[in-house]
């Protein structure tokens, strides 16, 4: 680990980590603070509200296996920058080449293709008039195979030298090895990292990964954990929530590319995982094979829909959603299975919440909840909950 300071150089502009000014017990008890608050708010009362877990000292920094970086000008019309959205400005974007939530290759390269654009004179990609050429640099990383994947994404207004910057980026001295270099090709309107061609100038298009004793391929656009160190924690407890997996079918939704459904694989009759993004089903079946594991199936679909087509019927469920939290048909399908057990782990508390509560109007009750500190400096907090059925 390079030498951190207290404080960031890029804290009075960047948006992203809004807690610099706590000292690290504070941003606990602020995020900690923040979920009882919403428990409370929806009426929600745990059996257990345990006390939120931290992360220990060296993972507070250089936690984050991928970064998504965004082209754009800090004022109208300024010099290319590359880096996060300004504090508060939606338009503007500022250079962050000394982020301290990756390690110092991740600043490297993003100066390295920032130097390499100005040098060769290309635009950045205007979301109002939809002009231009560059849009997003994305750098994904193996923490435990010390592996990159480097990502630029474009427009197809004109051509870009995708060979001139790959071989820059491979004279670049870094602690990690660079196993694939991209460009995502997108003229998509909407202002998100899309993908309508991928092409592959150097290596491959995965990196590996080692969790929970398992091995996995992460291929470019599958989503996989930020902080690989802390999720598996988080994971284990969530785990270790279920009474006994042994004989079990076993339900994953919205699973990813599969990795805690390989974790209670190892114990379970069989798993079912369900996931809508195509990449992270892919990587799942195949991270399968990988593992020898040939009791876990994955489907890809919207969970609800899959749900209603799949004859199987679980005896556990753990649900991992997204941000925006699951529907309520969703709720609805997966709470008429009525199985005693289901693990709900969440990234956003907002959603959580609001999808317990249904629950609760539909036969459960939530018997035990614990926030977990993933994303230290920044706003986000995860969170494990276990409910059980009232009338079991």
């Amino acid at each position: 680990m390079r030498n951190i300071t207290d404080k960031c150089p890029h804290d009075e502009f960047c948006g992203g980590c809004i807690h610099q000014d706590l000292d690290y017990d504070r941003q606990l008890e602020v995020k900690e603070g923040e979920v009882r608050s919403l428990f409370s708010q929806e009426g929600i009362t745990p059996g257990i509200f345990d006390k939120i877990s931290g992360c220990p000292y060296e993972f507070r920094y250089e936690y984050r296996n991928k970064m998504e970086f965004t082209f754009g000008d800090t004022v109208k019309d300024g010099p290319l920058c590359l880096g996060m959205h300004l504090r508060g400005k939606f338009m503007s974007i500022v250079t962050v080449d000394n982020c301290q939530l990756v390690e110092d290759d991740f600043n490297k390269i993003l100066s390295y293709t920032l130097e390499f654009c100005i040098k060769n004179g290309y635009e950045k990609y205007h979301k109002k008039t939809h002009k231009g050429l560059l849009r997003n640099l994305i750098i994904r990383q193996g923490k435990r195979t010390r592996q990159l994947l480097v990502n630029i994404v474009t427009s197809t207004e004109s051509d870009f030298d995708g060979r001139g910057w790959a071989e820059g980026l491979k004279e670049l001295k870094l602690d990690n090895n660079i196993v694939g270099i991209m460009q995502t090709l997108n003229d998509n309107k909407a202002d998100a990292v899309l993908c309508d061609k991928l092409i592959v100038i150097d290596g491959r298009d995965y990196y590996c990964e080692e969790i929970m004793g398992l091995k996995f391929r992460v291929h470019e656009f599958a989503f996989f954990q930020t902080n690989v160190e802390a999720v598996e924690r988080l994971y284990r407890d969530a785990v270790n929530l279920i009474d006994d997996l042994k004989g079990k079918e076993v339900f994953d939704l919205y699973c990813g590319t599969g990795t805690i459904s390989q974790v209670m694989a190892l114990k379970a009759k069989h798993v079912l995982g369900v996931e809508i993004v195509p990449e992270s089903v892919a990587s799942a079946v195949e991270n399968a094979e990988l593992n020898n594991l040939s009791n876990c199936d994955f489907l890809c679909g919207d969970v609800f829909k899959v749900l209603e087509e799949t004859e199987l019927k679980p005896d556990v469920i753990v649900v991992d959603p997204p941000r925006i939290g699951m529907s309520a048909d969703a709720v609805n399908k997966i709470a008429s299975y009525g199985v005693n057990q289901i693990v709900y782990i969440s990234c956003n508390p907002k959603t959580l919440v609001k999808n317990l509560s249904q629950f609760e109007s539909l036969g459960y009750k939530v018997e035990y909840v614990k926030p977990y500190d993933n994303f230290p400096l920044t706003r986000h907090v995860e969170t494990i909950c276990l409910m059980s059925r009232t009338d079991k």
